[in-house]
């Protein structure tokens, strides 16, 4: 068989999983008791994942999540009230194909953003576009591109990512700016996306947060009516996890 020529035939075709597999099964004796049907599975296999992870590589880059996090790591013995099968519900990514909102409140330190990363994390790898903002940077990038020409183009974006991440809401009471950023944020995302937010503050007071009521009742009513709520407890992981030896891996 004319290996090479082959090979570079796959690789000037972009087809770098299928050269991949090819060049394993040529070099394997076990190959030859297999089917051409079955010969040919495998190689296509090899493509189908190097795909995948390429996909799941661009998502996870684009979605500039604030921690590597990843669902298998979450500890669920941790005192703060995460539900587990609520949690492997949400894991499931079903709310993001709803188009379902989710929003995780509760004190410092309990994991919010950690776990907020986390089914970001699970929305790459089931090909979900990711976005995650930290709300206060948010606004200051929203300032930025209204004055530069971008804030179209930056609205746009928000609006066609699939799970949109709002990260540290509030306390603050939010300007006049910001108020109409945020509506205009959930306005476009209305039933065509998924926006997971998460607050040290309980929703009962984001009223406050948002410091106006005619607006408060447009934003919070596309927010909170589908929305999924996790309301975390307890102390802080981080003063728990002082206090006990060292650990190779980091869970939250």
């Amino acid at each position: 068989m004319l290996t090479h020529p082959t090979l570079d035939l796959l690789y000037d075709l972009g087809l770098h999983g299928l050269a991949k597999g090819f060049k394993q099964m040529n070099a394997s004796t076990e190959a030859d008791a297999l089917s051409h049907a079955e010969w040919l599975g495998i190689i296509l296999d090899h493509e189908v994942t190097l795909r995948r992870q390429k996909r799941f590589d661009a998502r996870a880059k684009a979605a500039k999540l604030r921690h590597n996090a990843a669902i298998e790591d979450i500890d669920f013995r941790a005192a703060r009230g995460l539900d587990r099968a609520l949690f492997q519900k949400l894991a499931s990514c079903d709310f993001i194909r709803d188009r379902r909102n989710l929003i995780i409140t509760g004190p410092c330190g309990v994991g919010k953003s950690w776990l907020a990363s986390a089914l970001g994390h699970k929305a790459c790898r089931e090909d979900f576009s990711v976005l995650y903002h930290r709300v206060p940077r948010l606004f200051a990038a929203l300032a930025i591109a209204r004055n530069t020409g971008r804030y179209a183009n930056m609205l746009r974006t928000i609006a066609r990512t699939k799970l949109l991440i709002l990260d540290d809401w509030g306390p603050e009471p939010l300007t006049a700016e910001q108020r109409r950023d945020l509506l205009e944020i959930v306005e476009d995302r209305y039933d065509t996306g998924s926006t997971m937010i998460t607050s040290q503050i309980p929703v009962e007071r984001w009223y406050e947060v948002i410091a106006d009521p005619t607006l408060a009742d447009a934003i919070l009513d596309r927010v909170i009516h589908n929305a999924t709520r996790i309301e975390l407890s307890g102390e802080s992981l981080r003063k728990t996890r002082a206090k006990e030896p060292p650990s190779d891996s980091a869970q939250a």
